[in-house]
């Protein structure tokens, strides 16, 4: 009796034990969807961006100020994301860089979804309005709103989607140096201006590598119709070398106290001749690797550029 006492004990604990486990991999795997869902490791490159912004625009660091705006940046984002994948979840099934998503593969319901995105997307804009100041508040409403119901929609039915995108994917930067300055003015602006061009080769390089699949989900979108084209790649090019002049307005604008100093200048000069390197290779052999080189290219090139602008401005 002793001994059958202690195999049913035995069984109850290795049964526990399961249980346990069990628990802890759905807790994990309920982690990894939320992460997918938000696009955790995208937030990245848009929380610096706007963490830039910031240092471009104070004397002294306020760290309390930029942890509320990297944590208000994270919640948008999160938002944004979450909005973009309920809106294309039957899309997303079509293309096989996506149909591995929660939504898509039923790990998580549209409604659990939603409630993640409304409570990121709430919390993320009275974070920056009540915490930091109203205008940061105001940009990051109109962010969300410009990603979320006219971006998201006007994928499936023009290319122009590309050039609406580019509004909400510009302002972190200058959502950064509003809230560290708490007003609005030329000099956030022009950063504005930089990340704003940038959008175009950079969202197009992924573009040209996702061409297939977006085709699949019906979206189009890049510059012309025909896809991985020479007038394409040529359009490539252009706002690339279009990026250069437009990286060195903080240099030449506002004349008497400009933004940045020479070293930002000639980084910038440097770091946007080398991007259009990458373009006009594109160019020359239309290959899905060179594209994939741009767009990797173009994940650093912002940074850098960018960082040197804080670098300069110490």
């Amino acid at each position: 009796m002793f001994f059958l006492n202690l195999d049913t004990q035995f069984q109850f604990f290795l049964k526990a034990a399961e249980t346990i486990v069990s628990e802890d991999v759905s807790f994990k795997s309920k982690v990894k969807d939320f992460a997918i869902l938000f696009k955790l490791r995208l937030a990245v490159l848009v929380v610096l961006s706007s963490a830039l912004g910031y240092l471009m625009a104070v004397e002294s660091v306020n760290w309390l100020d930029l942890s509320l705006l990297v944590a208000g940046g994270f919640l948008l984002t999160g938002s944004a994301n979450s909005f973009n994948q309920i809106w294309e979840k039957e899309t997303d099934r079509l293309m096989e860089r996506t149909q591995g998503r929660p939504l898509p593969q039923g790990r998580m319901s549209a409604a659990e979804a939603l409630l993640a995105g409304s409570i990121t997307g709430i919390s993320g804009i009275a974070l920056l309005w009540f915490l930091l100041n109203p205008l940061s508040g105001v940009l990051g409403t109109i962010s969300l709103f410009f990603y979320v119901f006219l971006y998201t929609p006007l994928k499936s039915i023009s290319a122009l989607s590309v050039f609406i995108g580019a509004f909400p994917g510009a302002i972190p930067p200058m959502l950064g140096y509003v809230a560290g300055s708490g007003k609005f003015g030329l000099e956030p602006g022009l950063l504005f201006a930089v990340q704003f061009m940038w959008q175009f080769p950079h969202f197009w390089a992924i573009a040209w590598v996702a061409d297939d699949d977006y085709k699949r989900a019906g979206f189009n979108m890049l510059p012309f119709r025909e896809g991985r084209s020479r007038r394409s790649a040529l359009q490539i090019v252009a706002y690339s070398l279009f990026l250069i002049p437009v990286s060195l307005l903080p240099w030449i604008m506002p004349n008497s106290s400009p933004m940045i100093g020479n070293l930002a200048a000639v980084i910038s000069i440097a770091a946007g001749l080398l991007f259009a390197w990458y373009a006009y290779r594109l160019y020359i052999t239309l290959q899905i690797k060179e594209a994939k080189r741009l767009m990797f290219a173009s994940f650093i090139y912002l940074p850098i550029v960018q960082l040197s602008y804080v670098i300069d401005k110490l």
